[in-house]
């Protein structure tokens, strides 16, 4: 086989601050797994690497809820994730986690190659601090409103709106995530990885380098990012929870996530080649090996500005040769929500539908969002099951192996001389091979699979055409030729289906007593069948060969089994709105003195305009009834200039003044914000004069 290219093939790695859905699924680690199967079945020397991502704050915060330990949280969740991917068939050969002490060991020696280099700026800058907690509050500990889109859950380190990155301090109005308070700026020291000094050779790379070759929402992304200019990005953060920053001078720093994370895929490598007796350096540092990345479109700048920058400031690392990045996967026309439990878990699916892995598998690569955010419903999840997996894949391979054990006993027939029909038939299917490589070489998961399943449309057309139960007793040998070539597309279909539905494929290979991934092909009772045989020998299964009985491929999904999920649901839906999840949880106790230093009082609006250059900021004018003064407030997507003047309101007028985008706000106007996102004015009575206090 002349296929030998190495591939390094990474997959996100997971947070392990919950199970994994089907938006994972469809956005990165099914196409991850169709890609490196089919590798593999090329004869190429695979290493398709992942682990659980475990320093990430997300952690923390839910180790806080529940009144845990981190390492608690991790432990469990890198279980459930660890054995969902493999009961799914999900193929990594690796699946480590960060907080193994080779991954400790090899994020360190990266950053203090890196520091030894001179390759960091050193900074005291200003950070936000929950004096309340009594701590710097990292990236996610922070909320507040997009400075770009004018989200108002964004958090401190990227927008889930709309995919910006910035930093904690850019945004408006933010708040603590631990305690709900308005943080202060105190100085601290971190390192930085100037990405400014990158931009030039990033353009070339990426922008200039690859825009014949990487998608579209990728360069779109690289590009808007390198327009807006980049600024050096902290790689340390004040946490307690991570790799110590091995540096003097660091005590309580930790690697920043984002730094820590992706050097993940690299000592998931190492742990996977000293288990293997393979060199790993092999797939990080020679040329020959051409180095991908699975990931979703959030993850976009880690992995295209970022990581590459670190890897080139290292010096002895390859660079991706793409980064196939997928849109999002919506749920029943709603935004998937780990908040709002708007999901499909894994290790539920996997419960609710026992043997049925590859039915999820091919639907959620049928609707992969490859270009676009897509959507998932269970109905379609049913029609694709119903009308495609068991009425035409199930159906021609029911037929053609029970037909074969019918008038066969099993044993594939001897052919006669080929029609025009039967050899058009055969030249077809050799032509698959080249097809779906086409579509899996430029990432087009959903065409090939379409591509694969063109192939069992062709089989049962073929079969329903020459009808060779109608003519088994008057032109027998006729039909032995019919049934051989719907056997060699029944071996072709074995083949090509492993890198999409590998349990299916086993099945199929085991009915069909074949053999076509390595491992298997060292059985010498079975007959090997490779990729490129398809598109090279017309005969795949010998006459005189006998094959084993005929499996259902796929069973029915009834209308009871999707009305159970489409319950499930609407009871998520209806838990939503009666638990208010969005609500901030409590605040710690605090006095009656505390209360006593707040200053609310009644006022009313006298002028309101929204602030240039932002789609959130509404400026206005308020009385106090003891002065006139400016309060900026992100409302302006909630609320029209007009409406607002001569609007009572209740403000907090002895609130420390801070400048939002270059104006000062000198207090807080009271709103309140319900499981919507909707906001509502604190409203004091009209009648109550300007000044009231508040008590």
């Amino acid at each position: 086989m002349s296929h030998q290219q190495r591939y390094t093939i990474t997959a996100a790695l997971p947070y392990t601050n919950g199970p994994v859905h089907i938006g994972h699924l469809a956005g990165v680690y099914v196409p991850a797994d169709i890609y490196a199967r089919y590798q593999r079945l090329k004869g190429a020397d695979v290493a398709f690497i992942c682990g659980s991502d475990e320093h990430g704050v997300p952690i923390t915060l839910k180790a806080k809820k529940e009144g845990v330990t981190p390492q608690e949280i991790v432990d469990r969740y890198h279980k459930i994730i660890g054995d969902s991917f493999e009961e799914f068939g999900i193929s990594f050969d690796n699946y480590s986690r960060t907080s193994a002490p080779i991954h400790h060991d090899t994020a360190s020696f990266f950053f203090t190659k890196l520091y030894n280099d001179g390759k960091f700026i050193e900074q005291v800058t200003e950070q936000l601090y929950d004096a309340e907690a009594n701590q710097f509050l990292a990236d996610r500990f922070v909320v507040g409103t997009c400075p770009k889109c004018g989200n108002p859950e964004s958090y401190g380190d990227q927008c889930e709106r709309c995919g910006t990155s910035h930093n904690a301090t850019d945004l408006i109005e933010p708040k603590s995530a631990i305690t709900g308070n308005v943080p202060e700026l105190r100085d601290t020291k971190h390192w930085f990885l100037p990405l400014d000094q990158y931009s030039e050779w990033l353009n070339d790379w990426i922008v200039e380098g690859h825009a014949a070759d990487w998608k579209t929402n990728v360069l779109g992304q690289v590009k808007g990012w390198i327009a807006d200019g980049l600024k050096p990005r902290a790689v340390t953060r004040d946490l307690d929870w991570g790799i110590p920053v091995p540096v003097e001078g660091a005590d309580g720093k930790v690697l920043y996530v984002w730094f820590d994370a992706p050097i993940g895929y690299i000592s998931s490598t190492k742990e996977w080649a000293a288990r293997e007796g393979k060199n790993w350096e092999d797939y990080w540092k020679n040329e020959n090996t051409k180095l991908l990345h699975f990931i979703g479109k959030d993850n976009i700048v880690f992995h295209c500005i970022i990581f590459p920058a670190m890897l080139k400031a290292h010096g002895e690392f390859i660079l991706p040769d793409n980064v196939p990045a997928n849109e999002f996967l919506n749920l029943e026309d709603d935004k998937i929500s780990t908040s709002r439990n708007w999901a499909v878990w894994l290790h539920e699916y996997l419960e609710d539908f026992p043997g049925q892995q590859d039915v999820l598998r091919y639907v959620l690569t049928a609707n992969a969002p490859e270009t676009k955010d897509n959507n998932f419903t269970w109905k379609d999840f049913q029609a694709r099951n119903n009308n495609e997996l068991v009425a035409i894949l199930g159906n021609f391979i029911n037929r053609a192996l029970v037909l074969t054990h019918k008038y066969y006993d099993g044993v594939v027939p001897e052919p006669g001389a080929f029609t025009q029909v039967d050899q058009e038939t055969l030249d077809a299917v050799s032509a698959f091979p080249a097809s779906i490589e086409g579509s899996l070489e430029r990432y087009r998961f959903r065409e090939s699979a379409n591509e694969f399943m063109n192939l069992a449309r062709l089989g049962n057309k073929y079969l329903a055409d020459e009808e060779p139960w109608k003519f088994i007793k008057t032109d027998p040998e006729r039909v032995k030729t019919v049934m051989f070539v719907g056997l060699q597309i029944a071996g072709a279909l074995a083949v090509l289906a492993e890198p999409f539905l590998p349990h299916t494929a086993k099945k199929l290979q085991d009915m069909l007593n074949i053999a076509s991934n390595p491992a298997a092909r060292l059985r010498a009772d079975l007959v090997k069948i490779e990729w490129n045989d398809i598109a090279e020998k017309q005969e795949l299964l010998h006459h005189g060969y006998k094959i084993n009985k005929a499996e259902l491929l796929f069973s029915k999904i009834e209308d009871e089994q999707i009305e159970a999920q489409l319950a499930k649901l609407e009871a998520t839906k209806a838990s939503n709105k009666s638990t208010t999840p969005n609500l901030m949880p409590q605040k710690e106790e605090t006095n009656y003195d505390d209360f006593m230093k707040m200053d609310l009082r009644v006022a009313e609006i006298l002028t309101a305009e929204k602030l240039p250059k932002s789609n959130k900021l509404m400026v206005m004018t308020v009385d106090t009834g003891i002065d006139k003064r400016t309060i900026v407030s992100g409302i302006a997507k909630h609320f029209t200039a007009e409406e607002l003047i001569g609007r009572k309101v209740t403000v907090l007028a002895n609130l420390a003044p801070r400048k939002l985008m270059g104006v000062e706000s000198q207090g807080m106007i009271l709103l309140a914000e319900d499981p919507d996102g909707k906001l509502v004015f604190v409203n004091p009575d009209d009648a109550i004069l300007n000044g009231a206090t508040i008590a």
